[in-house]
């Protein structure tokens, strides 16, 4: 006899969402489509984008839709990339002028097969949004530029407002669920970032209901200050097809609760930890709350 994997419960009623829709919602899509942009919202199937659209934000994707690596707990297509778009920064200066943004996300998928793992490419997005609306604060969420030599400091040396690279998982899970990234070069980037360019907030991320155990996250948690990272993300890992890594359980909202009080012990300057938490989820009005979090920290 086969023995079956055991069925997983329905999805409990704090992670139900309404289905997207409204006027809002759908000029949101129209402008993005029409300016032929990607974004992380629909690509990774986001529970969230009825929300987010709804009130015009988006998080956009550049470097193109298809993915170098194949991580079995995102959507996103896995494959050859096209060549870059030289035209994708100016458009997504209009993107974010055409959406009012005060506070936008960047982020793209991996580019093992660039150079420079596509950071220059960042750079010119920074730049052109820089450009375009001078007052918008600028959030980038970049791969891990494993084995590219300089690509990071590229990006920090466009000074985001925040750098924001996840670690998504404990290192005794990457091999199952992230096997084309290593744990400790994740941490190294958002090390370099502070060393070299303090004053960018810095920002991570991970899921939780793969597997991991709460002592897991703790360490995690205890390696991410070790970095000096500033703002912390913690949300319930939703599996996107039949085909990914498996949801092992429903995290309640009560240890959400319970890991974001471990989590501010630890001396994060912000934490966001629930079900729906994603890297980019009230990017806008956290961001505001970093800013006031970090003048707090500054008073004598």
């Amino acid at each position: 006899m086969v023995a079956t994997a055991p069925t997983l419960p329905r999805k409990p009623a704090w992670i139900r969402v309404r289905a997207p829709g409204g006027a809002a919602f759908h000029e949101t899509r129209r402008l993005v489509h029409d300016l032929k942009l990607h974004t992380v919202c629909e690509e990774a199937a986001c529970p969230n984008i009825g929300e987010c659209w709804s009130k015009r934000h988006a998080t956009v994707m550049i470097l193109g839709e298809v993915c170098t690596r194949a991580c079995t707990f995102c959507n996103v297509k896995t494959g050859k990339p096209n060549a870059l778009d030289e035209g994708e920064p100016d458009r997504v200066a209009l993107a974010v002028a055409g959406m009012g943004l005060a506070h936008v996300v960047v982020t793209s998928v991996d580019r093992d097969d660039l150079a420079d793992g596509g950071a220059g490419h960042f750079a010119r997005v920074i730049a052109a949004i820089r450009t375009a609306t001078p007052t918008t604060t600028i959030e980038v969420l970049t791969p891990d530029f494993l084995r590219k030599l300089g690509a990071a400091e590229v990006v920090i040396d466009a000074r985001p407002d925040v750098y924001n690279h996840n670690v998504e998982t404990v290192p005794r899970l990457y091999r199952a669920v992230r096997p084309g990234a290593r744990y400790f070069t994740s941490m190294r980037l958002l090390a370099a970032v502070k060393e070299r360019d303090p004053a960018i907030f810095t920002k991570s991320g991970l899921m939780v209901g793969l597997g991991e155990t709460r002592a897991e996250i703790l360490q995690v948690l205890d390696d991410l200050r070790a970095a000096e990272v500033d703002f912390v993300t913690i949300g319930q890992y939703l599996r996107p097809t039949p085909r990914h890594h498996p949801v092992e359980r429903y995290v309640p909202p009560e240890e959400f609760a319970d890991l974001a009080e471990a989590a501010r012990g630890k001396g994060f300057l912000m934490v966001a930890a629930s079900p729906l938490t994603r890297s980019s989820y009230h990017a806008d009005r956290d961001f505001a709350a970093l800013q006031a979090a970090r003048l707090v920290q500054a008073r004598p």
